[in-house]
């Protein structure tokens, strides 16, 4: 059985040139939840489950002129549908792992910004994740990193520099951090509220606080809403990392703590919390870089905004405080998967073996609140 790894198909469809017909060949609900960009569904996981030779027939008018790439959850019916293919004399092959594979691509490019250092976004296109490197004077900072370390130690090597510090801007819902393991492999600290380290070992950060990295100084901003430690932070008054604070098109959503049973607190009073620590980061300069942890689709780095073009766009930002604190407390999306254990694990109540954190965090991140 031919299989194809998830960091060639990324680069494939990144590139453009010869890229192949990715075939998802899943429920058409769970397509429509979360997919590959670009890529084509035909429901036959049932058929292929059943009786393959039945799957041939809505299989038979895909085009034969391109490389096939089927995809599934895991990687595992979607090898009948490679098998299927091939006897129908395509030319087709396995995505390895399915979308738990492409879960695990990551990508990096640096971020324009106008600081004495460099600043490079890590997105995560199959979760719509964006973690963020900060490099001055020969020291590093990470913000927000998955648990695919692989990706951050290789920007550590590429840049020649020395990690001093590990943030997370709050305990993430809809994926397993990476910080604490990578903070304890460097010997460096972990920093989070502590409204968020409910029962993990970190070194606390409050409102006001000043970290410094090489030339460049970290305030930080308690944005407390989304969670109830949330916190942004502000690179040298050049940039604002604001978590799942403010997103470029709408916020964080308000709900998720007090429903995985981690928050005493009322989701009303969340949302009008969220309204007040907004109003705080849009008296920053208009021209401040915006870099959120999250980004709809399947983001491409760099994702940035200024604070004057996120004034414009995001229409969240144009209700007043009760219109604001009705829509949010009213309005809820779909849940990310599995999101009380993904936000016990990250406050420390809980912990995941290793091989099941693929499985755990699998399928869209939904930390926004539309």
């Amino acid at each position: 059985m031919q299989e194809i790894s998830p960091e060639k198909i990324s680069e494939q469809l990144r590139n453009g040139d010869g890229k192949p017909l990715v075939l998802d060949i899943r429920h058409r609900e769970d397509f429509e939840e979360w997919h590959i960009p670009g890529s084509i569904n035909v429901d036959v996981y049932d058929e292929l489950t059943d009786n393959p030779e039945q799957a041939k027939g809505p299989l038979s008018d895909l085009p034969r002129e391109e490389e096939i790439v089927t995809v599934c959850a895991a990687g595992v019916v979607s090898e009948t549908a490679t098998e299927v293919l091939q006897e129908l004399d395509y030319n087709a092959v396995t995505l390895t792992d399915g979308m738990n594979g492409w879960s695990r691509v990551h990508r990096h490019a640096e971020v324009p910004a106008n600081l004495d250092g460099t600043l490079i976004q890590v997105a995560r296109p199959g979760k719509g994740c964006l973690s963020h490197v900060l490099i001055s004077a020969g020291e590093a900072a990470l913000f927000d990193p998955s648990h695919y370390l692989a990706e951050y130690e290789a920007i550590l090597d590429e840049y020649h520099a020395e990690l001093v510090g590990v943030f997370d801007t709050h305990a993430h819902a809809d994926h397993v951090s990476g910080a604490v393991e990578l903070a304890d492999r460097h010997g460096v600290p972990y920093y989070l509220h502590p409204e968020d380290a409910l029962a993990i070992d970190a070194t606390p950060v409050e409102d006001g606080q000043s970290v410094t990295v090489g030339s460049l100084d970290i305030e930080v901003i308690h944005t407390p809403g989304h969670s109830e430690g949330s916190v942004s932070f502000d690179v040298d008054g050049v940039a604002l990392i604001t978590g799942d604070t403010l997103f470029h098109e709408s916020v964080g959503r308000v709900e998720l703590g007090v429903e995985a049973g981690i928050e005493d607190a009322e989701v009303e009073q969340n949302a009008a919390t969220l309204y007040e620590s907004l109003q705080r980061l849009l008296n920053r300069p208009d021209d401040t870089v915006v870099l959120p942890a999250h980004d709809p689709g399947s983001p491409e780095p760099p994702v940035t905004a200024t604070l004057a073009e996120i004034k414009e766009r995001n229409t969240d930002l144009s209700r007043d405080r009760d219109e604001f604190v009705e829509e949010l407390a009213s309005d809820i999306p779909d849940h990310p998967p599995n999101f009380e254990r993904v936000k016990r694990t990250n406050v420390g109540q809980e912990s995941v073996p290793t091989d099941e954190l693929a499985e755990l965090e699998l399928g869209p991140n939904n930390c926004a609140a539309e």
